[in-house]
């Protein structure tokens, strides 16, 4: 157990090592915080830190620098809320209006999160099959080639073009979307996969061919939305914040996979806060150990979508996690006026 000055020295030197990136020694604390103590005093409780494993050297030198276990301390016990400012309020505001497609919406987000954090930013698009259908269009591009539209309660519009073998007549493509949204509409995404068969029963012939290949791109874009989407954006931080270029690689080759970094966004826990952190080795792959993930939850199309940043964990986090936070309320909030 250390003491509460030691843990405003842990503080301290968090701090200054975020600040400057360069270990922290006892003289640089002595000069620039006002412990009214001895050098000595200071050079002692270092040493309790040291012990206690939230601190460490990272070569042979007077400096020390925060471990994972001191981060994790200063996040759950030090960090405190720093409320946004009004510009930052302002920017995250100014972004996210004017946009109705709720894809961009989460998209504008996040760049807007990239921009407040100097991190990367990951969104996850929550699935649509809770969603319902309220209209589907056909239409004719040429004599083979057919747009499908599938749109959804929420707004949320979706597109394929479909390739068939037989010429379509405007005849038969308005009677297929009329028995197709006479069909489904109404019906969740979910519910619609299990009902698609039903509509080539009323074809026969070259028509009941046409309606099984607009059947077959149908189950194929509502089965796309089985899974929840990952988005990134703001990679390019890692770079101008990280001099060391051997260790962005094994980030940035993971971040290709995105199944691993979206399993890790989904498992943070977000019921005890509103802002979940993992810290360095705390994330189960080792390709993220140098790294921090925050996140927080958002809602939207009668789901929820989480997003966040990917950072270095010497990052600024009580700045980082009131951004994380404000981001997710002002997204949720969009989504609520925009069903209204």
């Amino acid at each position: 157990m250390v003491s509460d000055r030691s843990l405003e020295v842990l503080r301290a030197i968090i701090g200054d090592y975020v600040e400057t990136r360069e270990p922290v020694g006892s003289k640089r604390l002595v000069e620039r915080h006002r412990f009214g103590v001895s050098a000595a005093t200071i050079r002692n409780d270092m040493a309790a830190l040291e012990e206690a494993e939230l601190i460490a050297a990272p070569h042979t030198s007077s400096g020390r620098i925060p471990t994972d276990k001191g981060y994790r301390v200063f996040v759950d016990r030090l960090a405190g809320v720093r409320p946004m400012s009004v510009v930052q309020r302002r920017a995250i505001e100014e972004f996210l209006e004017g946009s109705t497609d709720p894809e961009e919406l989460v998209v504008q987000a996040l760049r807007t999160l990239a921009q407040l954090t100097n991190s990367v930013a990951i969104g996850r698009l929550p699935s649509l099959l809770s969603s319902s259908i309220h209209r589907l269009e056909l239409v004719s591009l040429s004599d083979r080639r057919i747009l499908t539209v599938l749109i959804t309660d929420t707004g949320r519009v979706e597109q394929r073009i479909v390739e068939v073998e037989h010429e379509v007549t405007e005849e038969v493509l308005l009677r297929l979307r009329h028995h197709c949204n006479e069909l489904l509409v109404g019906s969740t995404l979910q519910s619609a996969v299990g009902r698609l068969d039903e509509v080539t029963e009323p074809f026969e012939g070259e028509d009941e061919v046409l309606a099984a290949g607009i059947v077959t791109a149908l189950v194929d874009q509502l089965h796309s939305q089985r899974e929840d989407r990952l988005i990134i954006t703001g990679a390019a931080n890692l770079a101008r914040t990280e001099g060391d270029f051997s260790s962005i690689l094994p980030v940035l080759e993971a971040m290709e996979e995105q199944v691993v970094l979206l399993r890790l966004v989904a498992e943070l826990d977000l019921d005890a806060q509103d802002v979940a952190v993992s810290i360095g080795h705390e994330n189960e792959d080792s390709s993220f150990e140098e790294t921090s993930i925050l996140a927080s939850g958002y809602f939207a199309d009668r789901g929820q979508g989480r997003l966040g940043i990917l950072g270095p964990t010497r990052m600024d986090y009580q700045r980082n996690i009131a951004a994380v936070r404000a981001v997710a309320r002002y997204l949720s909030r969009s989504f609520d006026d925009g069903a209204q």
